[in-house]
């Protein structure tokens, strides 16, 4: 028997706000967390690749979260992001994680990339050491390692492995997963540009990049497609569809950092090897928020 969860709807992978020296903004974070709690979204996911967790310290990593679920204070469910490619290492800093954590974000191990049978025992490993949901993450284009679809629908047998965040791209391994999955199991996008049409075939949510800086328009979307309103739905996805293009045209969170500059819930610096977008595409994306925000 599954357990419940509440990870369903617009996610959010939320960004980590830095000031101009580098360290982190943390009256930034703390307006970020209060637009997602007042603008529609479903639940937190802290630390991602979105957050540029590659590049801050354990104890980084434990502020953030402290703060953002300090900020929350229990309006939305917490998800923070926590793989990677050494399986005793991830099960050791589970064992650091303070209350208030609702489940766990697990990317799949890169770099090392183990056959499928090593990418079951890693999850299965996992999932024993801990007592939390843990939702899967597929992002072959980051890990340069596909999780089959064969392989997540025999892990979502596991009674707290509760759902697959599928960043493939591949509609094929996504309705096989969707056809053959057990009824509790929630496979949810991780590709902004394309969850409408996901939605309509399936898919019960989304952990999101937009989000960050246009929670409203993103959950309404969101939220009509979930309620099969796919007229209002497919119009409202079409009115994102530039700004979703423009947002990764030079990488993430380069983009949605400019966005949210824009709104001026925080600055758009980050930390080394990112750099800012250019000049152009930021005069892109201040154009298209004008427009979404008018």
């Amino acid at each position: 028997m599954h357990m419940n969860h509440n990870f369903k709807g617009t996610g959010v992978a939320l960004v980590t706000p830095f000031n101009a020296d580098g360290t982190i903004d943390f009256d930034g974070l703390t307006r970020l967390v209060e637009l997602q709690v007042s603008g529609g979204t479903d639940f937190l996911v802290v630390q991602g690749t979105t957050g540029e967790s590659p590049v801050l310290s354990q104890d980084e990593k434990m502020q953030v979260l402290r703060r953002v679920i300090e900020v929350n204070q229990g309006n939305l469910p917490v998800v923070y992001g926590l793989g990677g490619n050494n399986t005793l290492e991830v099960c050791e800093k589970i064992k650091l994680l303070p209350k208030g954590v609702d489940g766990l974000l697990s990317v799949s191990p890169y770099y090392n990339k183990p056959l499928q049978a090593g990418i079951i025992a890693h999850y299965t490993a996992i999932a024993r050491c801990t007592h939390l949901p843990i939702i899967l993450y597929n992002v072959p284009g980051r890990t340069s390692s596909n999780v089959s679809a064969a392989t997540t629908l025999e892990l979502a047998h596991i009674p707290n492995i509760v759902a697959m965040k599928e960043a493939s791209g591949d509609f094929d391994q996504i309705m096989e997963i969707l056809k053959n999955k057990p009824k509790e199991f929630t496979v949810l996008s991780g590709d902004d540009a394309i969850t409408m049409p996901l939605i309509s075939i399936g898919v019960e949510g989304v952990i999101s990049v937009i989000a960050n800086a246009l929670p409203e328009r993103f959950s309404s979307m969101v939220n009509r497609s979930l309620n099969n309103e796919m007229h209002h739905a497919k119009n409202e996805h079409f009115e994102l569809f530039d700004m979703t293009r423009l947002l990764f045209a030079e990488g993430n969170p380069g983009g949605i950092k400019e966005a949210l500059a824009y709104r001026q819930i925080c600055k758009n610096h980050m930390r080394l090897p990112l750099v800012p977008v250019s000049q152009k595409l930021k005069a892109k994306l201040f154009a298209e928020m004008k427009r979404l925000l008018s």
